[in-house]
């Protein structure tokens, strides 16, 4: 979520101002485009949000599931998002909408990753959901029905990860521009390689027993 945070950061604070984690605003401008005949918009917002549903189709080609099991390929699609990454930021520097579109495709990827976790929905890319399920949790409990605390404790790490990821590449920004994009491509490359190491250990730990 801290990733997606300062993905989506970067997007607004970028050349076209424009959001790359969440397909809900996308789809809007999409409508708009397409109801004032802008082509341009078209192609635009309709790259983005076919990006992102590619990003989304390989994860579930290399992962094969959304729900969140330690054991799958994850390090494989941790390393496919950095890539997507590494290969935006010089489009991104050149003003270019393919690097948006490619960072759009991280983010898809990252999403569908983990789509529940413990019987929870989760979604690390936007926070309608989290934050929706975190007000319909603080009307149940102001009403006396038991609530869920594993889940308002995902939540909650879940909004704030996204929300210091975009504290993050506010205060990056100004120095380091598009180039910020670096910074959650090699976090992504970072966590994917030491799931690899983890699971490398895991099966060896296997085998011996």
């Amino acid at each position: 979520a801290f990733v997606a945070g300062m993905i989506n950061a970067i997007g607004y604070l970028g050349f076209r101002h424009q959001a790359v984690t969440h397909m809900t605003g996308t789809t809007s401008l999409l409508g708009i485009a397409a109801g004032q005949s802008d082509f341009d918009g078209l192609l635009h917002f309709g790259g983005l949000l076919l990006s992102f549903v590619l990003g989304c189709a390989i994860s579930g080609l290399v992962i094969g599931d959304s729900a969140l099991r330690l054991g799958r390929r994850y390090g494989v699609a941790l390393s496919i998002e950095s890539a997507l990454l590494f290969a935006a930021v010089p489009l991104l520097h050149m003003q270019s909408d393919y690097g948006l579109w490619l960072a759009s495709a991280a983010c898809g990827l990252q999403n569908a990753m983990a789509g529940t976790f413990s019987g929870a929905v989760v979604r690390t890319s936007h926070m309608s959901g989290i934050v929706t399920d975190l007000g319909t949790f603080l009307g149940q409990w102001l009403r006396g029905i038991r609530i869920d605390a594993r889940r308002v404790r995902l939540y909650v790490v879940l909004f704030c990860g996204f929300l210091c990821g975009g504290i993050a590449s506010a205060l990056l920004f100004p120095l380091w521009h598009e180039r910020t994009l670096l910074a959650p491509a090699i976090l992504t490359g970072v966590v994917g390689i030491a799931y690899f190491l983890y699971r490398h250990r895991a099966n060896a730990s296997t085998a011996q027993v």
